[in-house]
C-alpha cells in the first residue's frame, strides 16, 4: 500500500509540479492547513468516470454557471437530452431566462 503524500496549503505554491506529478501517477494526496485534513485530490481516472464522478462533477459546474449544458454532458458521458433530463430530475434548471426575457419569448407567440 502507497502512503498518500501530504501537502499544507502553502506548499501548493511551491510544489503545484510534485502534486500533479502524483495526480498523474494516480496517486492520492491530502492537503492541509493548519496541520487539518483540509480535502484530498483524486486522480481523474477512466474508473472515476464509470463509478460515476464524472456526472456529479458535471452536474456541480453545470450548477454554478461554470460549464454549458453541452460540455457537461460531455463530462458526464452522457448525451445531452439525458443530462438535461437528469438535470430536471435533479430541480437544476436547465434553462435560466429573467422574467422579462421570458415574457419577450411569449409575445413572439401572440
Amino acid at each position: 500500500m502507497m502512503a498518500i503524500e501530504t501537502f499544507t496549503v502553502r506548499d501548493l505554491r511551491e510544489r503545484t509540479g510534485d502534486l500533479t506529478q502524483d495526480a498523474e501517477a494516480g496517486q492520492l494526496a491530502l492537503v492541509t492547513k493548519r496541520g487539518r485534513p483540509l480535502f484530498v485530490t483524486v486522480p481523474f481516472t477512466e474508473e472515476l468516470l464509470r463509478e460515476g464522478v464524472g456526472f456529479s462533477l458535471a452536474v456541480e459546474l453545470y450548477r454554478n454557471g461554470m460549464i454549458t449544458a453541452a460540455r457537461g454532458a460531455l463530462l458526464a458521458g452522457m448525451d445531452l437530452a439525458a443530462f438535461l433530463e437528469e438535470l430536471s430530475a435533479l430541480e437544476v434548471p436547465v434553462a435560466d431566462y429573467s422574467a422579462e426575457e421570458v415574457a419577450d419569448e411569449l409575445a413572439g407567440f401572440e
